[in-house]
């Protein structure tokens, strides 16, 4: 997998998680927000040892819009 897609694939899971485990918060739903909590930390955690170190051009570009679409992708999981 090239470096771009891998970037683009961290923004749609990470902020996807986010914004799946800020749903499950807002109406309650205890068991789904400690499961997406914990996958979200185990994820961030890998993530944060490898986002800052990037050096691939384009790479934050490609993040921002894999977090969109994360979100995106989020909202529509959740409803």
């Amino acid at each position: 997998m090239t470096a771009l897609v891998q970037v683009f694939m961290r923004g749609v899971l990470l902020v996807g998680l986010v914004a799946l485990n800020t749903r499950w918060i807002a109406h309650s739903q205890l068991p789904e927000a400690f499961i997406t909590a914990t996958v979200l930390s185990y994820v961030w955690w890998g993530n944060s040892k490898t986002a800052a170190l990037s050096d691939v051009r384009g790479a934050r570009f490609v993040y921002a819009i894999g977090a969109g679409v994360g979100t995106a992708l989020s909202m529509w999981i959740g409803t």
